[in-house]
Parts: C-alpha cells; structure tokens; sequence
C-alpha cells in the first residue's frame, strides 16, 4: 500500500464484513485488506479487528469514552488540557494506524497525579478529527466490546492466511500469550516457528476448556467408550490461579483478576509444595451447615466485595452472615515450568490429587458403567450442586474450547442466552424492567443475536431490582415500553421444550422459559448459538 493505512480503512472494512453473513466471505474480506498492507500497519490492524489493544493495558473504561465524547461538545475544552498531556498528533484527516498506536502508547504512560485528567486530554485530542463511525469503533475497541461482524476465530483464520501461519497452531500461541500482537510481534522476528514456543506462562490467564452440554448420561458414556472419568458439577464461579514463587494471581472466567476478592484463595495456593502452577477450578459459597449457597447469591457477593473499598468490606464480626468462599480445583495447566495441557486428563488429575490437598479437589471417580456414573450424578446432587461432568481420560486440555472431551449432564435442560431487551412490568412489578427478550448467540456473526422468546418468569424481586438498574445503564434505544439494549448480559434459561415458531426470526420459541440466574460471569461471546438450539430440537423430535 503507498499510503499508510489510516482508521478509517479498518473501520471500512469492519463495516463491510457486518454486512456479510458467510464465514468464507468474511474471512475474504479481511484478507482482502491484511493483503494491502505493510507488516507494521498489518500488525495493528489485525490486533485491532481481534478486539485488542497495543499496548494491552490503557486504564481506559467505558465511562471515561463517553465523557471525552461529550467533552468534545465544548470549543475550548481541547486547549484546556493541551498542557497536561502527553503531545499526540492531531491530523486532519482520519489517522493512520501507526497514530492511533501512538495515541495508545501516550494512555499506557500516563500515571501520578491528575492521571484521569490526562487521559481525558488523549482521549479527546484522539477523539476530535474523528467520524461517529470511528469514534464508535474506538470506544467499543477500548472497553472490549468490539462487535464488527466476524468472531475472533474468523479473525485469527484471516491473519493466518495473511501471514502464511497453520490457523490452530496461531489461535494456540495466542490463548498462551494473551496477546496476539505479541504474537505477531515474535512471528515478525522467528518466523512462523515462533508459535510453538508459545506455552502457558504463570501470570498470563488461559481462556478456559468449556464443557458441551449433553442430556443423557447413558448416552454420553457411551461415546467416551463406556469408560470415563465422572466429576461433581459445581455451582460456583469459575477461577483460574496462578503462581510464581511467592506472587499469585487469581482470574476470573473472562480473565479478570479478582485475587484482592478471594484471599483464602492466595493463602492456600502459597501453601502448596511448588514453586509455579496453573490451576482450574470453582470458588464455591458454603453456607454454615457445609451447603452451597446459590450461584446468584454468590455472584452477588462477588458484586459488592469488587465495588467495595478495603475499608467498607464487611467486617469480621458479620462473616458469619456470609458464605464461606471455598476454592476446590479440577484441572492442572503447568506445574514447576512443566507443561500439562497436552498430558491426558488421567495424568494431569493424578498430578492434581498429589498437589492439592483432597479438601480442595473436586469430587470425581472413575465410571467404568451406567451405575457408577449414576452415583456420581446422585450424590453431587445431594450435595446441592448441578449434576456431573463426564470427561474423556486421553483428553487434553483444549483452551478456549467447548470440545466434546467434557460433556455436562443436568437433571434440566438450560440455555445461556443474551438479553436483548426488557418490558416495563405491570403490577408487583410496576416500575421494574421485567418481560425479557432472549436471543441465541451466531455462530459466525457476534453482533448478531436470534429470538427465541420473552420469559419474567424465575425472577425474584431483588433480582428485578438488581436488573433493572443494571439494564438501564446499557440501554440503546425505546420502543413504547420495550427498552432495547447493548446485547451484552447473559442469562441462563431452564425450559422443557425447544419448539418451531414463526414468531420469532430464529423460527423457534422456548416452551415454559423460566430464568434460573444471571451469569455476569460469562461474555455474549460465551453464550449458546443457534446451532445449539437446533441440535437440542432435533434430539427433541
């Protein structure tokens, strides 16, 4: 390309891949622009279009968009903050990539006194020369909710073939890395060799293997051979730890760390005999007789520890009334600088049981029959929890995943399906938002959401309250009383019945819809498709 590649290229070309709905055609469209471009502009326009930011880390969050943009109404706000911030060329056209970048480099710098101000100045000075097209995909890039018409999967299919990689081994190196400009950056240097040096790291969270959901245990037995491992499903919330030394870090499921939020956590994993370690589990509430309190009860205290100051966390004297967060562990990534995700799931759980102490382990046994997968499913049932995962014993930790080496058994079928919007309620539920619009992910298009209904019920009177101010602050638009929003909270579902309606674009409704809890744990990225809708129909008929 003679001229360096300016933001509006990229947004042009997001535009143009929202606007097709073949998975090939996208892909198409992206190497059609990657093609164009130098390695250094291709570098960033591939790292931008995955929904990332170079550098990594800007401090940048959803409100501090929004108040550059309103800013921006006002003539003499730019000279008001020229002084305090770090020079960012201002051109007068749409800026080049190697800008936009410059623009990042100057946030990730900023820091001491007036910090937020500083970054308020970058952000306008960015902001200014841009189009609504522009402003909306930068904003979107920064708070992570980049949506332009083609998964992270196509994405990723597109830079491989720009960059001549193997598209798997690609998509692994970047789950190890968090980062694929980092990628890029040692592909640049090493060549297409680089990928397989690529392997996790403590410090850097994993997207975690997800389990397909299946509703026959008999069944799924029988696909892994009549032979497999059968582990408790729990109702908790999914971590990640890592440790290095004395240094641990905790994740969350969407790789957030929340190490501050779960010390019992930390203490037991600086307790273990390692000197560094991966490991995958659940953070579950007990309640005073050994119980597990509800995912929703849990989450929200989750939800007010993460708000909270050190200083209004409650006290000592009123843990009693809160349930006690108990770390158990099911899986094993890395162990003393030794890599586990491409050992068999028998050997990495005989890893984990030497490891972590039998109080910390997720319940599990082998199920050589129907019977003993049964009583598995049985007693983690009693104990108040989901059902039973199923897991194939020479599978291998696939990261990111929801491979059909963990199947997940439930007494009822769920879904976790996005809400689209929500009706103002009527009676008890006079000035609450209830009545939701659900919608099944597609599997190709991740701004694209198909009905499959509207269900209030399940939904408690706090939940309504909860819901309701969450909702409103993600609302786009109203139509009479229907308040549509950002498609970005899911939910999950429990029905009995997928059925076909031509009522809704999906050409399916879900037969007596009840909401089971909210999962703020969970992306839109990670809910159900509409390919999973289908499959359950045609198991049903």
């Amino acid at each position: 390309m003679s001229e360096p590649a300016r933001l509006a290229n990229i947004v042009a070309t997001s535009k143009a891949v929202r606007a097709t709905s073949g998975r090939l055609e996208k892909r198409a469209r992206l190497g059609e622009l990657f093609a164009r471009l130098d390695p250094g502009d291709l570098r960033l326009a591939a790292t931008f279009l995955a929904g990332e930011t170079l550098p990594a880390s800007l401090n940048v969050g959803w409100s501090a968009v929004v108040a550059a943009e309103r800013a921006l109404a006002t003539p003499d706000v730019l000279p008001l903050f020229a002084a305090v911030t770090t020079p960012v060329s201002t051109p007068q056209s749409s800026p080049t990539l190697a800008e936009v970048h410059a623009a990042f480099e100057a946030l990730e710098r900023v820091g001491g006194a007036g910090a937020a101000k500083k970054r308020q100045g970058i952000l306008q000075r960015l902001f200014a020369p841009l189009d609504a097209e522009e402003r909306q995909f930068l904003g979107a890039l920064f708070v992570g909710e980049l949506r332009q018409g083609a998964s992270r999967a196509v994405v990723l299919e597109a830079v491989a073939d720009a960059f001549a990689l193997e598209p798997d081994a690609l998509r692994r190196a970047v789950m190890f890395a968090g980062s694929l400009g980092e990628v890029l950056e040692r592909v640049a240097r090493d060549g297409a060799a680089a990928l397989e040096r690529f392997a996790p790291r403590p410090g850097v969270p994993v997207e975690p293997m997800l389990a397909a959901q299946a509703e026959d245990l008999e069944a799924t037995l029988a696909k892994f051979g009549g032979r497999a491992a059968a582990e408790w499903k729990l109702d908790g919330v999914r971590v990640q730890v890592h440790r290095h030394g004395h240094e641990v870090h905790v994740f969350s499921r969407q790789l957030r760390e929340v190490s501050a939020l779960t010390p019992e956590t930390v203490e037991l994993a600086r307790s273990l005999p390692v000197q560094s370690v991966i490991l995958d589990g659940e953070l579950i509430g007990l309640d005073a007789e050994g119980r597990p309190v509800p995912f929703q009860d849990l989450m929200s205290q989750f939800a007010r520890e993460s708000k909270a100051t050190p200083a209004k966390r409650a006290p000592a004297s009123s843990a009693e009334d809160l349930p006690r967060l108990v770390p158990v562990f099911f899986d094993i990534l890395e162990h003393d600088g030794e890599v586990c995700v491409e050992k068999p799931y028998e050997e990495r759980r005989r890893l984990l049981e030497r490891l972590v102490p039998a109080a910390h382990l997720v319940p599990q046994r082998l199920a050589e029959d129907l019977g003993a997968a049964r009583a598995v499913f049985d007693a983690a049932l009693a104990a108040g929890h989901e059902g039973v995962l199923l897991k194939q014993l020479d599978s291998t930790y696939s990261a990111g995943r929801r491979g059909a080496a963990w199947c997940k058994v439930k007494p009822a079928v769920t879904l976790d399906l996005v809400i689209l919007a929500a009706e103002w309620g009527h009676g008890r539920r006079q000035g609450f938002l209830s009545n939701l619009h659900l919608g099944a992910r597609d599997p190709v298009d991740p701004e694209r959401f198909h009905m499959l209904g509207k269900t209030f019920k399940g939904l408690t009177d706090q939940m309504l309250r909860e819901m309701t101010a969450d909702l409103l602050q993600l609302e786009t638009r109203r139509e009479g009383h229907i308040v549509h929003v950002r498609p970005v909270r899911v939910v999950e579902i429990a029905f009995d019945e997928v059925q076909r309606s031509p009522r809704y674009d999906s050409g399916f409704a879900l037969r007596f819809a009840r909401v089971k809890r909210f999962r703020p744990d969970k992306s839109a990225t990670e809910a159900n498709t509409i390919d999973e809708v289908r499959s359950i129909h045609a198991r049903q008929t």
